[in-house]
């Protein structure tokens, strides 16, 4: 199976040609999936109807291990029936809307800062699988930013100065820059972790910004001046020549790099339209093609 990709942004993001990822079995089609994701740092998948299980089964044949300790299973269980199937969505276990005052709800408005999936894990997160089950009739977007390419675009000089430094990433941190309150047993949960704020990605060799929300310090920086250097770098990476604004369609599956990419929820009136999303993430460890073939 030959896929084609067809660009949609200048510098990242391709939508895929027509394909059943249920039916992607091949490893040469998954070998030729990671390499677009390498090139194009985010793929679009339309037409997709995928089941949880499903969705689980291609994301291990595609990059092997996954994520399951993820920040909302600390507060409840997914109504998935795995933790590995992360519910991105504004309604309850019942299958309700949540009300507006609703603590699933506050933790997930979350999701409109720019985040990174996993990066408060070690190891942290490699590829996100999102797929659309229910959109809203009103624009409910998502936003990608190009990391590497704001990598690129920094001054040499200051490219060089990043150059070993290291940021602690903590999903309590993000949420409790909104007035978001945990237990002392959920803050226990979420130490958060400890990456470099320039990563290189080990097949292609080419060096992006690792930061976004998550990031509550640099380890190397005294505070406030490396917060405001990690508010300055997110915002240079924020900037609409990087971004790519994609509208969700039913059926669609978006797979990103968190390695190369920051991501944000745009918002829509999340109290009246129900918007239903599941999403999985694996780790980034080893080779994708040789974890998934020892998965």
């Amino acid at each position: 199976m030959r896929l084609e990709f067809r660009k949609l942004h200048p510098t990242f993001v391709a939508e895929a040609s027509r394909v059943d990822l249920r039916k992607v079995e091949d490893e040469g089609a998954f070998e030729g999936i990671r390499e677009a994701m390498d090139r194009f740092a985010v793929l679009v998948f339309r037409d997709q109807a995928l089941s949880g299980e499903e969705q689980l089964a291609f994301a291990i044949r595609l990059d092997g291990e996954l994520h399951r300790k993820t920040g909302i299973s600390v507060l409840q269980k997914s109504r998935f029936g795995d933790e590995a199937l992360t519910d991105v969505s504004n309604v309850g276990a019942d299958g309700k809307i949540l009300d507006a005052d609703a603590r699933q709800r506050s933790y997930t408005l979350a999701n409109r800062l720019w985040h990174t999936d996993a990066s408060f894990q070690d190891p942290r997160g490699r590829y996100s699988m999102l797929a659309a089950l229910v959109v809203p009739p009103v624009p409910a977007d998502t936003q990608f930013a190009d990391m590497r390419a704001a990598h690129d675009s920094l001054p040499e000089t200051m490219r060089a100065g990043l150059e070993g430094l290291r940021v602690h990433h903590s999903i309590a941190y993000s949420r409790q820059t909104l007035g978001f309150e945990f237990s002392a047993a959920e803050s226990d949960c979420l130490k958060g972790a400890v990456h470099p704020l320039v990563l290189v990605n080990p097949r292609t060799k080419h060096r992006s910004l690792y930061l976004a929300s998550h990031a509550s310090r640099i380890v190397e920086r005294p505070i406030p001046e490396g917060r405001l250097l990690l508010r300055d770098l997110i915002e240079h990476a924020a900037r609409p020549e990087r971004v790519y604004r994609h509208s969700w369609r039913v059926g669609d599956v978006v797979i990103w790099d968190n390695r190369a990419t920051m991501h944000r929820a745009c918002p829509f009136d999340d109290t009246i339209y129900r918007r239903e999303m599941r999403r999985v993430t694996t780790l980034d460890v080893g080779d994708p093609s040789r974890m998934a073939q020892a998965a």
